[in-house]
């Protein structure tokens, strides 16, 4: 059986500071042996690399959230660009668009948005995607496909446009639409959840399009939810997407962690 591999986890906030070591310690323990930091700003890049260096199952993204773009200056992202080269950093990403907390600053998230996606392409790096809008609209989710298709449109090299679409909740039309965009679907807590309606998604989506995460320090899954998420508790997602799918959890483990490993190129 193959170690899981966390995709998505935000483990250098304060929120793991009085625990960090005993957290990996469970992650390693429950069989996770890989753990891939998505950033949130410059000072969360430089969060994750560290962490990297300590331990070596850790890897980093590179990115501004879209709610940091309100604030966000050019100099934000020329340093995103710079830490790109980082031995560390194996993906661009949070970057995308959310419509959920303030539409003051659409233009900026989708100029930042587009400037990463070109970074993407031009360091041949998988871009992990953050969408959110209010329930019950897809608005988020059909900018940012149009989006995608109009900067792959343009490069010289869009064979080199994949990565995540991460945690996927619907709508269900865009299971098809990432998959022609060479994109996978990141799966987290909320498959557990009873009423998220996410568990009839995922059973649509073919297992060589999954990914497994945690987000945490957020969304734990059941039984856990409400409480502080980590690393380990990506196993539960992993069973129920087994049950969902009905096979052994050790052929989703096996096969979301094949998955990623392409995606991200680790060894």
């Amino acid at each position: 059986m193959a170690a899981l591999i966390d995709t998505h986890a935000h483990i250098y906030v304060k929120k793991f500071d009085s625990d960090r070591s005993d957290m990996l310690q469970r992650a390693v323990d429950n069989g996770i042996g890989t753990i891939i930091m998505p950033a949130i700003d410059v000072a969360s890049i430089h969060s994750a690399i560290a962490l990297c260096q300590q331990h070596p199952n850790l890897f980093a993204m590179a990115a501004l959230h879209p709610s940091e773009t309100k604030e966000a200056t050019p100099e934000d992202f020329k340093s995103v660009v710079e830490l790109c080269n980082d031995e560390h950093v194996i993906a661009v990403g949070e970057s995308g668009l959310d419509y959920y907390w303030d539409r003051s600053f659409d233009q900026q998230q989708i100029d930042y948005f587009r400037l990463h996606i070109n970074l993407a392409i031009e360091t041949d790096l998988p871009l992990i995607l953050h969408m959110r809008d209010k329930q019950g609209r897809d608005e988020v989710h059909r900018d940012m496909v149009q989006i995608l298709k109009e900067e792959r449109a343009k490069s010289d090299f869009p064979d080199r446009l994949r990565g995540i679409f991460h945690c996927f909740g619907g709508p269900e039309w865009l299971i098809q639409e990432a998959m022609d965009l060479q994109f996978l679907l990141g799966i987290g807590g909320t498959v557990t959840f009873k009423n998220s309606g996410v568990a009839e998604l995922v059973a649509n989506i073919p297992l060589s399009h999954i990914v497994l995460e945690t987000d945490a320090p957020y969304l734990a899954p059941v039984p856990f939810r409400g409480k502080r998420n980590e690393p380990a508790y990506v196993r539960y997602v992993a069973e129920k997407v087994a049950e969902v799918h009905n096979l052994e959890v050790n052929q989703v483990i096996d096969q979301t962690t094949q998955n990623a490993r392409a995606l991200f190129q680790l060894p």
